[in-house]
């Protein structure tokens, strides 16, 4: 194979990782942490702070940035894994409150949403 032919291979390749990226990965019921948790160590060491924005999940590595988006608004934000779970029936991330507060769903405590996989570390 030429360099050209290599070239254009390798550039299919990343064009295919990079959409990969922007792919929905689940669709599903969202919560958030409640104030309790605060200052506690996730999962993956780090201490929970509600003002951050941050999230559990049960199988994304640590440090991927997710897109989640809130189905009936259509209000998104990006957080950041560091934490497994939740543990609650149905429910596919726990989100700190700060990203709560920005999908607009505190009120109800659970919202439809989406998550996109932005990068993983």
């Amino acid at each position: 194979m030429n360099q050209l032919g290599r070239f254009l291979g390798l550039l299919f390749l990343a064009m295919i990782g990079s959409q990969a990226y922007s792919q929905v990965t689940e669709t599903g019921l969202a919560s958030f942490y409640n104030d309790r948790f605060e200052g506690n160590l996730t999962a993956s060491g780090a201490v929970f702070q509600q003002g951050k924005m941050t999230a559990a999940h049960r199988s994304l590595p640590f440090q991927t940035k997710v897109r989640v988006t809130n189905l009936n608004n259509k209000k998104s934000v990006v957080v950041t894994i560091n934490d497994r779970g939740p543990f609650v029936k149905n429910r596919i991330i726990d989100l700190s409150k700060a990203a709560a507060v920005k999908l607009d769903f505190v009120d109800e405590g659970v919202a439809k949403v989406t998550l996109e996989v932005v990068s993983e570390k």
